[in-house]
């Protein structure tokens, strides 16, 4: 099986680097942001997990549609960020916690989504098994991850190739997840592959 966390040993974000990190993340999400909530057919009724939120631009498209969220991070800098960026916090947790350890209780959320943050999950099939306890049955469960070339290195190879993309779909079959789909979508001028499923 193709290696989707291709990038787990990435030691994370601390301190000023930290920050600078986020910051450069900031510029250019906003329709990421927007497929992913449109893609989720996100309302007033939900309540979302972003696993990996970083400075917290989906959390907050997420909030702006009525959603009840939760931005999860494992780096306290990307927390601190995402707080000072959010003017109306209304409807807005943030939390430390991995993909593998989201530290919310058993069917809370309706949907659940990580943005760019797959390919740096630890265990895979332990932040599957994660998705799988948080979601309420029929929540939804979306990643999106920039399209990468095979052989590509350093910034460049973050994402996932073709075969990685169906590798995490085949991952969400067998961790139990239904009507799982890989999709292109292109908001801007970036290409983007898209796995959804469903919790049974």
């Amino acid at each position: 099986m193709t290696t989707v966390n291709h990038h787990a040993d990435h030691p994370g974000f601390s301190g000023l680097t930290g920050l600078l990190a986020g910051l450069t993340m900031i510029p250019g999400r906003g329709p990421v942001a927007r497929l992913v909530a449109d893609l989720a057919g996100v309302s007033g009724t939900d309540r979302v997990i972003d696993v990996g939120c970083g400075p917290g631009t989906a959390v907050r498209e997420a909030a702006r549609r009525g959603a009840r969220v939760i931005g999860v991070d494992p780096a306290p800098v990307m927390l601190q960020l995402a707080k000072a960026l959010t003017r109306q916090p209304a409807g807005i947790t943030w939390a430390e916690g991995t993909a593998e350890d989201l530290r919310q209780p058993d069917a809370s959320a309706t949907v659940l989504w990580g943005v760019a943050t797959v390919h740096h999950w630890k265990n895979v099939n332990a932040g599957l098994a994660e998705a799988r306890r948080v979601l309420a049955p029929g929540g939804r469960i979306l990643a999106i991850e920039r399209r990468v070339l095979p052989g590509a290195s350093g910034l460049a190879s973050h994402g996932w190739t073709d075969q990685q993309a169906q590798s995490f779909a085949d991952q969400c079959s067998g961790a139990g997840f239904d009507d799982v789909h890989v999709e292109q979508h292109s908001p801007g001028r970036q290409m983007l592959y898209v796995v959804r499923a469903v919790r049974p």
